[in-house]
């Protein structure tokens, strides 16, 4: 068998294999266009028996069909409060051991840096709206290594010192190997199919293709609403076609017995641009895995693919906008009236172009009976009552209170109690959705320090924001990736507001639980404070608190090797808390004796020097 004959087989059995999981996920994405009709306004469609999303026909002329969509601002109100879940991330160091913790800090600035230069907050709110959207959202954390600083040139091409790409990859993009898998580590193989400009496989791959058209997913404003009388139109979800582009389709394969390292195949067309091991070392103990993260709305039991809140509110949408729509139609039968006319008493015509308007004169035979107007009677309670009910089962579904929503206080609801317990019921609800973003993030940076590890071999120069808002610039290397172990330090974000804060440490500090034994606040408790509470710029104090710490952190290190002079300029106080942790801490008894002994005498040298100056 030649080459090509073996590479057009591994092309034909990935394209087969994807036409099999198009149709295997079929259900879903229509499920899923849906979601976003009814997002959107258009909330005349439904799914037909052929599998296709169609548009519900007006039967009379006079029929309202107006769509309020009460969806929008629920899941508005929802990506609003899921906005805020943005978890601190620590990294673990393996012991307390000063090298350990310098380097702790430096994975912790890179993931910082990587934070900024990503916009990865952005990319955390796009996430969020598909998985609120469709019930699931991807990221893909992958090496670019066309990114970071310019490092040279071989043969005329340009060699950049590559950098992390995050990307947000949307359900429509991801077809896994079964829809019953728990998550993406009990896929056996994933595929990654996206559409490309043919220029855009030329530049990446450096492969020339022959492009098509491809069916993609657009807007288009074509569908009419309205009643009598008016008209309106929303957005639609349909297929659109784009032309010049290719699928590439990108077969993510597990490690098993006949591939130790995984597989990865990556086909355009008909041609094969790459086959060769999983290339990101990006699971625990160097195992190999799939670049993919999954985040989802509301985890379903035995399922791949998450939940949307969409999909328990559009029943109540479809019954919602018949009451209203129904409602008008009895609202226009009265104020517009129907009229009841003998056959031939009148001009029939004339009347239905021009009605009974005011001071017209209408003439009609001698001896009949003149047009009347039908008694339409008055618009039945039981509408208004609907109504009320589906307006509640719209927040009972939803999880979003009147409060949340529409930013108003409850009419029956006066005490301050319980507005602050609508607020914690609501908060309540999306706890399970904000933990599946924390946990997205967290695996996030895991993968993240495990790229750095395994590519960053040449010393690299990033910046990050630090304190006061000040550029920090670090130098590192993937030996200074030591742990890529991390957890979050968060609390719930929805109830830890700045005003929150403020609130709590003027508390604390008017009972006097952050004062000392001689009733003084020190420096570092003052700067914390300042920055818990949203002041971080104003601790000046604080700052030079800090220059002190580092300084003693340093000492710690350097006494081992020589003595070390306590100076007038020092903060002693500092000094010896700093010293004193290191000698209990676990590197301090592990050094010699000798060291020790230095570590000893240094602190007493600062005691004397505090004592002469008090």
């Amino acid at each position: 068998m030649t080459d090509n004959v073996f590479y057009e087989d591994i092309v034909n059995e990935v394209k087969k294999d994807f036409v099999a999981r198009q149709e295997m996920r079929r259900p879903y994405e229509l499920t899923w266009q849906l979601n976003m009709n009814f997002l959107m306004g258009n909330q005349y469609c439904n799914v037909n028996g052929r599998g296709e999303i169609e548009q519900d026909e007006k039967y009379f002329f006079w029929q309202e069909r107006e769509a309020y969509n009460h969806i929008a601002p629920i899941i508005e109100t929802r990506i609003a409060k899921l906005d805020k879940v943005r978890p601190k991330i620590i990294v673990l160091p393996f012991s307390d051991s000063s090298d350990d913790a310098n380097a702790t800090e430096i994975s912790q600035k890179i993931l910082s840096s990587v934070e900024q230069n990503e916009n990865l907050s952005k990319k955390i709110s796009q996430a969020t709206t598909w998985s609120e959207t469709c019930g699931s959202v991807f990221y893909k954390i992958t090496w670019d290594k066309t990114k970071g600083q310019k490092i040279g040139e071989t043969e005329g091409q340009t060699i950049f010192e590559g950098d992390v790409d995050i990307s947000v990859c949307p359900p429509f993009e991801i077809y896994p190997d079964s829809n019953v898998s728990a998550g993406i580590d009990d896929c056996q193989s994933i595929i990654h199919a996206k559409a490309y400009s043919v220029q855009e496989v030329k530049n990446k791959w450096g492969v020339d293709v022959t492009g098509g058209d491809v069916q993609i997913f657009a807007l288009d404003g074509a569908i009419s609403l309205g009643g009598l009388g008016y008209s309106s139109s929303a957005p639609n979800v349909i297929s659109q076609t784009k032309k010049d582009t290719v699928v590439v389709i990108e077969k993510y394969i597990r490690a098993n017995k006949d591939f130790p390292d995984g597989r990865l195949v990556i086909v355009a067309g008909d041609k094969l641009l790459f086959d060769g091991p999983l290339p990101y070392i990006n699971r625990e103990n160097g195992e190999r895995g799939f670049p993919f993260i999954r985040q989802v709305s509301q985890n379903v039991a035995g399922c791949f693919w998450g939940m949307s809140i969409i999909d328990r509110l559009i029943p109540i949408q479809r019954s919602y906008n018949a009451v209203k729509n129904r409602k008008h139609e009895f609202l226009n039968r009265i104020s517009m009236g129907v009229l009841t006319v003998e056959d031939g008493s009148v001009d029939v015509d004339n009347l239905q172009e021009e009605g009974l308007s005011p001071g017209k004169v209408l003439i009609y035979r001698q001896g009949s009976e003149p047009p009347k107007v039908m008694d339409s009677g008055s618009v039945p309670i039981e509408f208004t009552y609907e109504e009320e009910r589906l307006i509640n089962e719209f927040m009972v579904i939803s999880g979003t209170s009147e409060l949340s929503r529409n930013s108003a206080t409850p009419t029956n609801v006066t005490s301050g109690v319980a507005l602050r317990l609508l607020i914690e019921q609501d908060d309540s609800r999306l706890a399970s959705t904000a933990d599946e973003i924390r946990f997205a993030i967290k695996e996030l940076a895991q993968n993240v320090l495990r790229l750095y590890k395994q590519f960053a071999f040449m010393p690299r120069i990033a910046r990050v924001v630090g304190k006061n808002n000040k550029i920090d610039v670090f130098s590192f290397s993937a030996n200074d990736v030591v742990s890529d172990q991390v957890v979050i330090d968060t609390q719930n974000e929805n109830d830890d507001t700045t005003a929150q804060r403020r609130s709590m440490m003027f508390e604390l500090l008017s009972k006097g639980v952050l004062y000392d034994k001689e009733g003084k606040l020190d420096e570092k408790t003052k700067g914390q404070i300042l920055a818990l509470s949203g002041f971080a710029n104003w601790q000046t104090d604080a700052s030079l608190s800090d220059l002190h710490r580092k300084r003693a952190i340093e000492e710690n290190i350097t006494i081992q090797s020589h003595e070390q002079n306590a100076l007038d300029i020092d903060d002693h106080k500092i000094h010896v808390d700093e010293h004193i942790r290191f000698a209990l801490g676990d590197e301090g008894r592990h050094i010699k004796k000798e060291h020790f002994d230095r570590v000893i005498k240094h602190i007493a040298c600062h005691r004397q020097k505090m004592e002469a100056q008090s």
